[in-house]
C-alpha cells in the first residue's frame, strides 16, 4: 500500500464532494474540478475527511494509488485557496502587460507576444516585470505557466529570461579571450 495514499484528505468547510461511480467532482468558492479515476480505487467520505482505498494490491495499483489520492487533494486545495505561480521578467526592456483576454509581453523581439488566456487562469501584472498567476488547477497552471516561459527560458550566460519566483540560474563563464 503507498504510503501518501494511505493519509486522509481533510475536507475543507467550504468545500462539496460528490463521487459517482468513477467521477470525483469538488466544488468551492473558486470554482468546480472533475475527475476521472480508475475502478479500482475506491473513495469513502466520513467526518469531513476522504479516504483513498485500493481494490487490488499490484505495482502498478499501488502507484496510481498515491497519485490519485495527490490529485484529489490539489482539488480540493485548488477550489478553496487557488493556486499561485509568479513569473519574474528579467532583462533590459522585457515587460508585460494583460489586455482583455490576452497578455502582452515584450521579450526583445521585433514584435511584441500576444497569448490568450485560458479560462479559469487570472492573470495579474505587477510592475511591469512580475506576473502572478493565478488557477484553481493546477495541472492547468503549470501549463499556461510554462507555455508564457517557453517564449524566453533563462539563459545561463546572462541571466536573462523568464524566472520562476525564486528560481537559482547555474551561470557559465563566457569566452575567456586570447591567451
Amino acid at each position: 500500500m503507498s504510503r501518501i495514499g494511505k493519509l486522509p484528505i481533510k475536507i475543507p468547510t467550504t468545500v462539496d464532494v460528490t463521487n459517482d461511480n468513477s467521477i470525483v467532482k469538488v466544488k468551492g468558492k473558486f470554482g468546480t474540478l472533475e475527475r476521472t479515476i480508475p475502478e479500482v480505487i475506491g473513495i469513502e467520505q466520513k467526518d469531513g475527511t476522504l479516504i483513498v482505498s485500493l481494490n487490488n494490491e499490484t505495482r502498478a495499483n499501488k502507484a496510481l494509488h498515491g497519485l490519485y489520492r495527490t490529485l484529489i487533494n490539489n482539488m480540493l486545495i485548488g477550489v478553496s485557496e487557488q493556486f499561485l505561480i509568479t513569473l519574474i521578467l528579467q532583462g533590459v526592456g522585457y515587460r508585460a502587460s494583460v489586455q482583455g483576454k490576452s497578455i502582452v509581453l515584450n521579450l526583445g523581439f521585433s514584435h511584441p507576444v500576444d497569448i490568450v488566456i485560458p479560462d479559469g487562469i487570472t492573470v495579474e501584472v505587477l510592475q511591469n516585470t512580475t506576473i502572478n498567476i493565478k488557477a484553481c488547477d493546477k495541472e492547468q497552471l503549470g501549463l499556461f505557466a510554462a507555455k508564457v516561459r517557453s517564449w524566453r527560458p533563462p539563459e545561463p550566460y546572462k541571466g536573462k529570461g523568464i524566472l520562476y519566483k525564486g528560481e537559482q540560474i547555474l551561470r557559465k563563464a563566457g569566452k575567456s579571450g586570447k591567451k
